[in-house]
């Protein structure tokens, strides 16, 4: 039912890789939506309901941190995957996250991501 499908939002720049997240997350059930920028996210954000959120760290210019940042003083019931493109994440960074998802990553690994922040077990990863 289209009702129960867990929502995911994926924020970034890479018109491609949101492609390949939604065709793949949506075969999978999910209902996805797309931000190719922090301001994009942020109105999604506030204007639909999410499950989960799978952030680059760098999109474009700004940082997807400013999305976290947003979401953490919104108080927003949401789950956050970071998506990086290196593995020099900051352990306190670790500590406000779900997850990380290092690019490049099998759709295995996607879609495990998405179904471990969308069952609340990822806290810590």
């Amino acid at each position: 039912m289209v009702g129960d499908r867990r929502t995911v939002l994926v924020v970034d720049d890479e018109a491609s890789l949101r492609l390949l997240c939604r065709v793949n997350l949506e075969l999978e059930g999910y209902r996805v939506l797309e931000a190719a920028t922090v301001a994009e996210a942020s109105a999604l954000l506030t204007a639909e309901p999410v499950d989960v959120v799978l952030l680059d760290v760098h999109v474009g210019a700004a940082s997807g941190l400013d999305v976290l940042d947003e979401i953490e003083a919104l108080e927003l019931p949401v789950r956050v995957v970071l998506l990086s493109g290196t593995s020099d994440i900051r352990p306190g960074l670790r500590n406000r996250v779900d997850g990380v998802l290092g690019k490049p990553f099998s759709l295995e690994q996607l879609v495990q991501a998405v179904a471990d922040g969308a069952s609340g077990t990822l806290r810590g990863a």
